[in-house]
């Protein structure tokens, strides 16, 4: 009888990753294929949907043409995305109708900005645990339908659909039959009720997106129907185990106890803490999304979001070409013994939690002429350190529960300095995860969950993650003085507004 394993996509904003992992939670194969991003203008940012789709199959593709996994193994599908991404299709051939908008583009900055100012906001916050910003798809999707009456008019006559990106891949996969998504993504679009756990009629209403016009919403751990990848699979198997990125993540790392944490170091930073079984509310710019909901039983968390963190580096590189190589930066960092007075504000497309400006742009702050490239790339590493601590210092307290350590996942767990940083101004322990794509063995867990592999999460909890645990080096004080020089940095940028 063979080992069962599960085929897990990692569908991210720069390309698609093809886990297999076995039950054991250890990858037996790996496969990824990149694509484009498209800035159409500032502040947007779009994908081309049908490459996302083809990408995906290609990946899946490439893995198993090497051979290594046997098709005999693989007992189901599971798939984590880019959340607040989103797609408008055609609901007959599935064809994409406008590009996918990017969570990090800003286009429906006006859309939020008039609601603010109307009052809708603490409505939408008690309903969906979000504030108002254009980070998440539905003032996108109201810009869009304002913009394109004709892709409006298609989803008011039930001719199209618009979904996230999970939900476009299971449409595409299952060739039309299913057209849902999970809690996790839709708790993401600022049109959907976390506490009742459903679209919100009055939230579709306000943002002007039909309600017909969305899919269906299953449990994390439900099966999604059945794909055979377009002939790549000898025979249909059940898509089962759908999350977003860092819930997958989140549930990847067992942080199944309230009180526990971690942290996704990809393109942007999610940091999510587990708060229990009912929701809570922050008034301080931390959100509350849906953790999970596993068999009927859902889990809730505070998360706070970072814009860029990867995206600076690969800035610094491609931008400014200060570096060759994202595994530069660590040689470059360790050659100066501070940052000079340099802070980089990563702001490029505005400041999320806590400060929530959305007009914010990129700084680079405290030159000198004394300041050279090192400074500079520390200076953006410890930005992004910085922006860890802005978060997650403020859920904390309002969660109420202590912080024993970080979990920390994503491809800049390698960098040594960065982690460190981290470890010295949060002041707990950072267990870096040795396995990067944690989202993509998630979403598998669950999917294990969904088809019998596995059956409780105390079955889970038994698999165990390698990990480095960085400890802090530096005491509170000098943690602390650190923090404040930054501070004074992002007030400078604030102050523009």
């Amino acid at each position: 009888m063979p080992t069962p394993a599960v085929l897990a996509i990692d569908q991210g904003t720069t390309g698609s990753t093809c886990l297999v992992v076995g039950r054991d939670g250890n990858v037996l194969g790996r496969s990824y294929s990149e694509f484009t991003q498209h800035f159409p203008q500032s502040g947007w940012v779009e994908h081309d949907a049908e490459k996302i789709y083809r990408n995906t199959v290609e990946a899946v593709a490439t893995l198993l043409a090497r051979g290594k996994v046997s098709k005999k193994n693989i007992a189901g599908i599971s798939i984590t995305n880019q959340r607040e991404t989103f797609v408008v299709f055609d609901k007959e051939s599935g064809e994409p109708l406008y590009n996918a908008i990017v969570w990090q583009c800003r286009r429906g900055e006006e859309i939020c900005r008039h609601l603010v100012e109307a009052g809708h906001e603490p409505l939408v916050q008690e309903r969906t645990g979000l504030k108002i910003d254009t980070y998440f798809p539905a003032s996108k999707i109201g810009w869009l339908l304002n913009d394109q009456p004709t892709i409006a008019n298609k989803l008011a006559d039930g001719e199209a659909y618009v979904g996230t990106i999970d939900a476009y891949l299971i449409y595409r996969l299952t060739g039309g039959r299913v057209f849902a998504t999970d809690q996790t993504n839709a708790s993401r679009t600022l049109l959907f009720d976390i506490n009742k756990l459903a679209w919100d009629d009055e939230l579709c209403e306000l943002f002007g997106v039909p309600r017909s016009a969305l899919p269906e919403v299953y449990d994390s751990n439900a099966v999604f129907g059945e794909t055979d990848f377009d002939g790549l699979l000898d025979k249909p198997l059940p898509i089962s185990g759908v999350m977003g990125d860092s819930q997958a993540a989140l549930f990847a790392q067992h942080c199944f106890e309230p009180g526990t944490c971690k942290v996704t170091f990809g393109t942007g930073s999610s940091v999510l803490l587990n708060i229990g079984e009912q929701p809570a509310f922050s008034n301080r710019g931390i959100v509350t999304a849906v953790a999970w909901v596993i068999a009927g039983q859902p889990a809730y968390a505070f998360e706070g979001i970072t814009n860029f963190t990867g995206a600076t580096i690969t800035w610094l590189r491609d931008q400014l070409g200060l570096i060759e190589s994202v595994e530069e930066t660590e040689e470059l960092v360790r050659a100066v013994d501070d940052n000079g007075g340099v802070h980089l504000i990563p702001a490029f497309v505005g400041l999320s939690a806590p400060y929530w400006e959305p007009r914010a742009r990129a700084a680079i702050v405290g030159l000198s002429p004394a300041s050279n490239r090192s400074h500079v790339v520390r200076a953006a590493l410890e930005g992004i350190a910085f922006r860890i601590r802005d978060v997650l210092q403020l859920m904390v307290q309002d969660a109420g529960v202590p912080l024993q350590h970080i979990h920390a996942d994503g491809g800049a767990v390698q960098n040594s300095f960065l982690m460190q940083f981290v470890a010295d101004e949060v002041q707990v322990t950072v267990r870096a995860s040795r396995l990067a794509e944690l989202s993509a063995q998630g979403a598998a867990l669950a999917g294990m969950l969904g088809t019998g592999i596995y059956e409780s999460l105390d079955d889970l909890k038994q698999l165990r993650q390698p990990f480095v645990d960085y400890k802090p080096s530096i005491d509170a004080a000098a943690a602390d003085r650190a923090y404040q020089d930054w501070l004074l940095a992002v007030n400078q940028v604030l102050a523009n507004f």
